[in-house]
């Protein structure tokens, strides 16, 4: 193995979890646009709608940090969006405005951001 081919793959899975967040953003625009225009269901969505698509701006911004101190802080960022986005997805079902059915494959995708996104918190804080 060469020394840019871990770089490279570093780079390729980057490139993959920006369009997963941005995918999942634009799940959440669509789930927004399905809600009921009862005032509760629109304040939920409204709450929602801003922290996953946050999940994805703030990611592209942790791309872009210029030391490990600052991605660690975005990341943090970043899991504290997903883990809000949780939390709405959650309300939502408990309050029967959704079914767990409908939101399930974007509480999946929020998990599966929040587990990589510690790791890596975790990593790049080993390394410090």
């Amino acid at each position: 193995m060469t020394v840019g081919q871990p770089l490279r793959r570093s780079v390729e899975r980057g490139e993959l979890l920006k369009r997963r967040t941005a995918t999942f953003a634009v799940n959440i625009v669509h789930l927004f646009r399905e809600l009921p225009r009862a005032r509760e269901a629109r304040i939920i969505g409204n709450q929602l709608l801003r922290s996953g698509t946050s999940v994805g701006a703030n990611y592209r911004s942790l791309l872009r940090a210029r030391s490990r101190r600052e991605f660690i802080a975005r990341a943090g960022v970043v899991v504290e969006e997903a883990d809000e986005s949780l939390f709405w997805l959650d309300l939502l079902v408990d309050l029967q405005i959704v079914s767990g059915a409908r939101v399930q494959p974007l509480r999946n995708e929020a998990d599966q951001f929040i587990a990589i996104l510690v790791a890596a918190r975790s990593t790049a804080r080993k390394r410090s």
